[in-house]
């Protein structure tokens, strides 16, 4: 049964497990470096991390970023970042349900735009994105990397 649910502290070890499919060339965190994040990001009421739990199994995930701000009426807006759903969950459209899941909390903390960014050439993605009603061409995107970091990919 598909359960699509903010995650948990008991959730680490599956999320871990997803991010490092979507990111391979990451470093890896040791044990206490993960724990550190996990509980900075589970505490943050500006952060939810959306899964779903597939009978005890997380297949897919999503992470929701609140921005506040003073313009709009002071209305926040939100980022979400690191959509994976796991090779053997594809194609059930788990990765639709997890963004759907982050754009209705999106809309119940009152923000009024969600931002997402998506590799330049990931079509499959982008016609994900756009199914659940994400545009193209409203705004630009730009990224800077900090030069300090090397970045593996």
């Amino acid at each position: 049964m598909d359960i699509i649910r903010c995650c948990q502290a008991s959730d680490l070890a599956g999320v871990c497990e997803l991010y490092a499919e979507l990111r391979p060339h990451d470093p890896v965190l040791s044990e206490p470096q993960a724990m550190k994040c996990w509980q900075d990001l589970l505490n943050s009421p500006h952060t939810k991390i959306i899964v779903a739990d597939i009978d005890g199994v997380l297949a897919s995930t999503c992470q929701l970023g609140l921005v506040p701000t003073m313009t709009n009426g002071g209305q926040p807006f939100a980022i979400i970042e690191h959509v994976i759903t796991s090779a053997q969950y594809r194609r059930q459209g788990l990765s639709q349900k997890v963004i759907e899941k982050a754009l209705s909390l999106a809309w119940d903390m009152g923000c009024y735009k969600v931002m997402l960014l998506s590799g330049e050439n990931r079509p499959e993605a982008h016609h994900l994105y756009e199914k659940v009603g994400f545009q193209s061409g409203i705004e630009r995107g730009f990224v800077i990397k900090n030069p300090h970091i090397p970045t593996p990919d």
